[in-house]
């Protein structure tokens, strides 16, 4: 008998599939519940959660306020996707696709929403004027890679990454046909970085920022628990732009802001200053 999935005519929603994610996801936008987003002092309040996606953003901030942008201090707040917090009102009202991260910036007359997260990179890039290259043909290869992370992510994350690690089953193609694209990207990251130390060259971008959390992730801290199944150690080039980020202080206290997983030393729900980064970290084994 074969098992082949013939579709349906018309698709409908079946709510008892999609694994551990069945109970959230919908094919449908707006909000779900009414839910009032906290808020703090600083003029940038960030909605988001420990994600690749999420990390960018923490990073970014943390950057911006190593290089002495003070203005750049914020409020940052866990929204648990798998509780439905993306759905509320207070949430959706600044991010309608109701995903993280989400940025609310109250420093001018009226406040400004910013989502999806190479957006929130661009727009802190060009508010403080940092970490996007003043001559034009670098800052054009910053936005290639940073636009080309944007449509690649989805296939590392949304595609190997469901299929290999979370879906309920394991099945052959979809994981066949998504570790081709990761691996091909890797090898594309792996090429470029042969020949530069960073993605838009000689100078570190929000283009790295963006990548990082993502590829760098995968290739040094086994995301997915896939290190061995994809040969990362096949892309040493890749691997050395991603320890040499890594170690970046900026990098070490962004990646664990709204982290609600892991070891005390590498999780802090919400962040409000430096301080509170600081006391996490303090706890680090010596």
């Amino acid at each position: 008998m074969s098992t082949e999935y013939i579709p349906p005519k018309v698709w409908t929603h079946d709510s008892e599939s999609g694994g551990q994610w069945a109970s959230i996801n919908r094919p449908d936008s707006g909000a779900r519940h009414e839910q009032t987003l906290p808020a703090g002092e600083h003029a940038l309040q960030l909605y988001s959660l420990a994600t690749p996606n999420g990390q960018k953003v923490t990073i970014m901030l943390e950057e911006l306020l190593a290089l002495g942008k003070a203005d750049a201090e914020y409020d940052a707040y866990t929204i648990k996707i798998g509780d439905g917090d993306q759905f509320g009102s207070g949430f959706v009202a600044v991010n309608p696709n109701s995903k993280i991260p989400a940025l609310l910036d109250r420093s001018g007359s009226e406040p400004v929403r910013v989502f999806e997260s190479g957006n929130i990179l661009l727009y802190l890039a060009e508010k403080f004027d940092a970490l996007l290259p003043k001559k034009a043909e670098t800052r054009v290869e910053a936005m290639n890679w940073l636009f080309w992370l944007q449509g690649s992510a989805p296939y590392l994350g949304g595609g190997f990454g469901h299929f290999y690690a979370y879906a309920p089953e394991k099945f052959e193609y979809p994981i066949n046909r998504f570790t081709m694209e990761t691996k091909r990207q890797l090898h594309l990251l792996d090429a470029r970085l042969a020949e530069n130390q960073f993605l838009a060259g000689d100078e570190y971008t929000i283009a790295d920022i963006a990548t990082w959390p993502w590829y760098g992730n995968l290739v040094i801290n086994n995301q997915y628990d896939a290190a061995e199944f994809l040969d990362v150690e096949s892309y040493p080039n890749l691997i050395r732009w991603a320890k040499e980020i890594a170690e970046r202080p900026a990098v070490k206290r962004g990646r664990i802001v709204n982290r609600v997983w892991g070891e005390e030393w590498e999780t802090l729900a919400e962040r409000h200053s430096s301080a509170d980064i600081d006391e996490v970290l303090a706890k680090q084994p010596k």
